[in-house]
């Protein structure tokens, strides 16, 4: 599972993927033909089936209704392993992930996510230990995040401030904990509004709150926030009009460099 997720950043097509995995596998041990290694038949047959799924992904993908993000889990609705090993985990990074085509992107996670050496993964995807050294190269140079992450006591804090800024209308507020060159990212799926193109800068940004909160004002259910924890790391989540999304965050300093708000309710399922 924690391999599908990092390679598909959808958790129900990761269960898909592991199913049809499982499924293969007991053919393979009814047919009586010797595997010598479980878990290396395993990792192979799970990463091409992945390769092969995410090629079809990504034609929808880009004709998604605005940016497509990330479906965020629950940090305790995640299987132990998958929590504990957090690297490419976040939000941000699965969403950065969606920059590489699907053998980069299988190089970078069994290396960074699984600790496999270049000679491992090479049988994985019918590369040359050297081929897959250059998947990886190509992927770590690619896969540069702007974040720098803070502690986790401060990132608490942070989306603490954040939450009481919301919930106050206090916009200042909530531009002062943005760095100048922040964007945001909103993936309402094409059912609920959002920006469909990324909106750039601390000033914008805080504009595009305020709309939301002006609205919210002329509802009879007010807007509320609470911090939630999803994908190993602390989020927002504000419940407006009757429904609630995720924000996760990307960090630089201590202030927020980053924001991606999942707001299509299909994507929301395993968020709390």
């Amino acid at each position: 599972m924690g391999l599908g997720y990092r390679m598909l950043g959808d958790f129900g097509e990761a269960e898909d993927v592991v199913s049809d995995v499982a499924i293969e596998a007991l053919r393979e041990e009814a047919s009586g033909v010797e595997v010598r290694s479980w878990e290396a038949w395993l990792t192979t047959v799970c990463v091409r089936r992945c390769i092969d799924r995410l090629r079809r992904l990504q034609a929808s993908r880009e004709e998604y209704p605005g940016p497509w993000l990330p479906e965020p889990v629950a940090t305790d609705r995640l299987p132990d392993e998958i929590a504990s090993g957090r690297e490419l985990l976040s939000i941000a990074m699965l969403h950065l992930a969606e920059q590489l085509d699907p053998h980069t992107r299988a190089a970078i996670v069994l290396h960074r996510a699984f600790g496999m050496t270049a000679v491992e993964i090479a049988p994985v995807l019918d590369r040359s230990p050297a081929s897959v050294r250059q998947l990886i190269s190509r992927g770590e140079r690619r896969l540069q995040p702007r974040e720098a992450l803070p502690t986790r006591a401060a990132a608490a804090a942070i989306v603490d401030r954040l939450v009481r800024a919301v919930e106050n209308g206090d916009i200042a507020r909530v531009t002062e904990l943005l760095t100048d060159d922040a964007v945001l990212w909103a993936d309402g799926g094409g059912v609920v509004k959002s920006a469909l193109n990324p909106i750039f800068g601390a000033t914008h940004i805080a504009r595009f709150f305020a709309g939301v909160l002006q609205k919210a004002a002329t509802q009879a259910e007010p807007i509320s926030a609470r911090a939630v924890e999803v994908n190993g790391e602390i989020a927002l989540s504000l419940s407006t009009y009757g429904l609630a999304d995720v924000i996760a965050f990307e960090w630089r300093d201590e202030r927020v460099c980053g924001i991606r708000r999942v707001s299509n309710p299909a994507k929301l399922t395993r968020a709390w």
